[in-house]
């Protein structure tokens, strides 16, 4: 008894010993690693520090003037809220803009990648040929950051909401296809086997057996692509892909500083509404919560 528990113990400390080794290995790796790359990047904290100071003056300088007296005056009283707003009427209907699509592109990438989804799997009988014939594109598709799709389809169809809607969709169709077929694969076979026995077809195997499993983590990562693409929509306004993004900056480059901070905020305000009442959307619909 004494030489199994001596023999338990000098196998545990090697196990020990050969993780601590492992784990101070890689973490030098890592670190090895962390610091090449800031050095391929010219990474210096140096000179985030000296530009500490031109940041935060550009930030105070969005910050809006306003005076108690004639915080509720109209328009045209400097120091008012509304004189700080009178563009909302322009910027309101663009951050619904904005909304409209992001919703748009995700609903239509969540159903496309759905369908590519099971095309990819590997439990879903598809031929290897498509498989990876699926696995190659959508990889493409996420490769591209939506950014450059957005520059690429401004050229080609102009200004507008087109290209904004298309590189989202793009993007969003590569990198729900991924995470859907991956969970399709991690789905149990028990179900499946089940209804093979009973004759089914492919068809209703995916049908009955693994679409209840997938369906929760389907709907989960579409709310949270959702919440994505409306952030994602903000920034390809800058390249001209259309709504609150291009009226950012456009205030940015005229020096409207008054401007950049109320068109910050409605987003900053947005993005919280969105992400709260998806999660609320996301938690009703998987869980039966009201």
């Amino acid at each position: 008894m004494n030489m199994s528990n001596t023999q338990f113990e000098h196998y545990y400390q090697q196990v020990r010993m050969r993780q601590k080794r492992d784990t101070v290995a890689w973490s030098l790796v890592l670190l090895a690693l962390y610091f090449a790359a800031g050095n391929a990047a010219e990474f210096n904290l140096a000179t985030i520090w000296h530009s500490l100071p031109n940041f935060m003056d550009y930030m105070l300088e969005t910050v809006p003037t306003l005076h108690w007296p004639v915080l509720f005056a109209d328009s045209h009283t400097k120091g008012s809220l509304a004189y700080w707003g009178y563009r909302l009427p322009i910027q309101l209907p663009l951050i619904w803009k904005t909304l409209q699509l992001a919703l748009a592109a995700t609903l239509v990438s969540f159903v496309i990648a759905a369908v590519l989804a099971f095309l990819a799997a590997g439990n879903t009988w598809s031929p290897p040929p498509v498989r990876f014939a699926v696995r190659t594109l959508v990889a493409f598709l996420r490769t591209m950051p939506e950014l450059a799709w957005a520059v690429i389809f401004v050229m080609a169809f102009g200004i507008g909401a087109i290209p904004g809607f298309l590189a989202l969709a793009l993007h969003t169709v590569g990198s729900l296809t991924k995470l859907f077929y991956e969970a399709v694969e991690s789905t149990h076979d028990r179900p499946v086997r089940g209804l093979a026995s009973c004759g089914a077809t492919h068809l209703q195997r995916i049908r009955f057996a693994l679409w209840p499993q997938v369906k929760p983590i389907f709907l989960s990562y579409g709310f949270m692509r959702l919440e994505i693409n409306f952030r994602s929509s903000t920034i390809l306004g800058l390249v001209g892909a259309g709504g609150i993004g291009q009226e950012l900056m456009t205030n940015i480059k005229l020096d409207r500083y008054d401007q950049v901070s109320i068109t910050l905020l409605l987003i900053i305000i947005v993005v919280f509404v969105l992400d709260t009442l998806s999660g609320r959307l996301r938690q009703w619909v998987l869980e039966g919560k009201r």
